[in-house]
């Protein structure tokens, strides 16, 4: 299914009807409290640590980052975000962003005044639940991608991304088959699982050389899913999706 063309409810249709399935009436309700869509290009802030939006980001297509900067200049992903998502969501009860947010892809963007989400958390309770939930399953991605970072090679690292990206990307209609569309560059990778580009660049060659993924024209193709998720250790329990397996 191609997004590019798709709008506010739809993705939230696709995003939350594997972890909070919605009713018709509260996605219009999401869609109406949108006031208006822009369009970024790759590698462009959305939002910059210590701001204080006014608003929340929904993201209809393509894919932003979480990110730090440490003051020798160097970054720290936090975490990837897809079409679905409100990634700034904590935004609309914390002060000030505590880290950027950055176009990994070029992107549409969808924005929710903070006065429209205590509207919709007071008035749909099912609504607050959900976007509760999908907090919740965020703070379960950070443990695992601390547990990656801190625990696994640098194998395992990019194998487990790969496989929770494939789940969460397939989860919204975005996969097919067994291919996806991977913007990612080998230095975002490395930025986000704290390997060097030379690292990365290996370690993909090795997984290529295994026959266990194919990665080229910012495409990933799947070749064999059971040894890339025992490669990683991966479950996708934590992820909260509906038939994940």
């Amino acid at each position: 299914m191609d997004l590019k063309s798709g709008t506010a409810s739809e993705v939230l249709r696709l995003k939350f009807r594997s972890i909070y399935p919605l009713t018709a009436d509260e996605i219009a309700a999401l869609e109406r409290a949108c006031t208006r869509t822009y369009s970024l290009a790759r590698n462009q802030d959305v939002i910059r640590e210590g701001d204080r939006p006014d608003s929340c980001n929904l993201l209809i297509d393509g894919i932003v980052c979480r990110y730090k900067i440490l003051p020798d200049g160097q970054r720290q992903i936090l975490s990837f975000q897809f079409p679905g998502d409100l990634f700034d969501s904590q935004s609309f009860l914390l002060d000030a962003m505590d880290h950027g947010i950055a176009t990994i892809s070029p992107c549409v963007i969808a924005t929710i005044p903070h006065a429209a989400m205590a509207a919709l958390t007071s008035e749909h309770l099912r609504l607050g639940r959900a976007l509760w939930k999908d907090t919740l399953v965020d703070a379960a991605i950070f443990r695992e991608w601390l547990t990656n970072v801190a625990r696994r090679t640098a194998y395992q690292r990019i194998a487990h991304l790969f496989c929770e990206t494939f789940i969460r990307v397939r989860a919204i209609g975005m996969a097919r088959g067994d291919t996806i569309d991977w913007p990612i560059t080998q230095r975002d990778i490395g930025d986000a699982l704290g390997l060097t580009v030379v690292h990365v660049n290996r370690t993909l060659r090795d997984m290529r050389n295994a026959h266990i993924i194919s990665l080229q024209s910012s495409t990933l193709r799947i070749l064999d899913w059971p040894a890339l998720a025992d490669a990683a250790q991966f479950d996708p329990a934590y992820l909260q999706i509906r038939d994940a397996a």
